[in-house]
């Protein structure tokens, strides 16, 4: 027999205090016969406390679509009625990855110590996220890790395919700019110069304006190349070491946040991902706080973090979530309406799940009308600076012809 610490919700209030078992697993069930909703359960035996250590390494890590197949077999092995211990040893024994088995190899060592798996996987640190600990925290104390490590697959495997769409989406257009910055600082410093020069100088010929623009513009890039060079290098690591302090950052997230078009997809995208993680977390059972907590972690912008740091003020008062998401103007009445009525009665998480799902059909939808928007912004930008340096090219041959005249 084993002793567990524990911290749990009884009827609304919290409680705490000691249990034997023979495993985790025994103490779980016997503390929810005892209508015990566990919300932290650890060794008392173990010398280190896994809630509060989180221990920085330097150990191989995985990217988002490994991490999600990594879930998802842990989940089918245990659905398929493997204890947790034996299905992380089965796929110790089973990875063909190095990374992977290295990673196994400390998430059994720590669950065979008596920790649970969502404090093995915070001990590791990347790939293992705030929302996928809080996931993993939930499957835990719900009793029903199959199906929350199932659910967290699915969100991983759609944060997955959502990135793979925007970056399908902005591939072309990227590569049309750089071909076009490329071809027209090739043509402006070298073929423009060879045409003009020898006009130069000329009786009777004057330079029209345009030419003597571009001209000029030749000139200086000729001439201060290096120093363009190493001031644009500069502006690149100033500007990142800029947004990397916090004030800053929030300023440029909520200006990105009213670019047109981007701006639009960028809203859409966060009402999506919002929507899946806190149903998801509130569907696993953990606290709407906790859930709020996790969800802020997976914006990927200040200015949403922010109005949702300032949901959980609001709820923490007693307070609804609706109001204070719809007071920052961020995101949209649809899922405004949905919180609100999923509140009222009762079923916040079904609703936010199925919200979720038209939220991502609306990210597919804005994703097809800035990739359809972006090619002719770009064709009318291309034929504005082909126009013009067709312009300076051909004016001066014009203005040649009429002296000769």
């Amino acid at each position: 027999m084993a002793t567990f610490r524990y911290t749990a919700l009884s009827d609304g209030a919290p409680s705490n205090g000691t249990i034997e078992a023979n495993d985790r697993s025994d103490a779980l069930r016997l503390l929810a016969a005892r209508g015990e909703v566990v919300t932290d359960l650890i060794n008392a035996e173990s010398k280190s406390k896994s809630k509060i250590r989180k221990r920085a390494r330097s150990g191989p890590t995985l990217n988002k679509a490994e991490l999600a197949a990594f879930v998802r077999d842990l989940a089918t092995a245990i659905d398929a009625g493997l204890p947790l211990m034996q299905a992380l040893s089965v796929m110790r024994k089973q990875a063909s990855d190095k990374r992977q088995a290295a990673i196994l190899a400390h998430l059994v060592e720590k669950v065979e110590a008596g920790e649970s798996l969502w404090a093995a996987a915070q001990s590791w640190g990347a790939p293992f996220d705030d929302m996928v600990v809080g996931m993993m925290r939930a499957a835990d104390a719900s009793g029903r890790m199959n199906e929350v490590l199932m659910q967290l697959a699915d969100l991983l495997d759609r944060s997955v395919e959502l990135r793979r769409e925007v970056a399908g989406a902005t591939i072309y257009p990227s590569m049309v700019f750089a071909l076009l910055v490329a071809s027209v600082a090739i043509f402006v410093t070298f073929v423009v110069p060879g045409l003009i020069d020898p006009l130069v100088g000329m009786d009777g010929f004057e330079i029209p304006g345009p030419t003597k623009l571009l001209l000029a513009i030749a000139d200086f890039v000729s001439n201060w190349w290096l120093v363009l060079t190493v001031g644009t290098i500069a502006a690149v690591f100033g500007f990142r070491t800029w947004s990397s302090v916090p004030a800053n950052r929030l300023v440029m997230d909520r200006m990105l946040l009213q670019v047109p078009l981007l701006g639009k997809l960028q809203r859409d995208v966060a009402a999506a991902r919002f929507a899946r993680t806190l149903g998801t977390l509130a569907a696993s059972g953990l606290p709407i706080l906790d859930a709020l907590k996790i969800t802020r972690g997976t914006m990927g912008n200040a200015a949403l973090s922010q109005a949702i740091e300032a949901t959980e003020t609001e709820v923490t008062a007693g307070r609804p979530i609706a109001a204070p998401l719809e007071s920052s103007g961020f995101f949209p009445a649809l899922l405004i309406q949905v919180i609100g009525l999923g509140e009222r009665t009762g079923r916040l998480d079904g609703m936010l799940l199925h919200a979720a799902d038209a939220f991502d059909r609306q990210v597919g939808i804005t994703i097809k009308v800035v990739t359809k928007a972006l090619p002719p912004i770009l064709l009318v930008f291309m034929s504005a600076i082909g126009g013009f340096v067709l312009a300076a090219v051909l004016l001066p041959m014009l203005s040649l012809g009429q002296s000769i005249q």
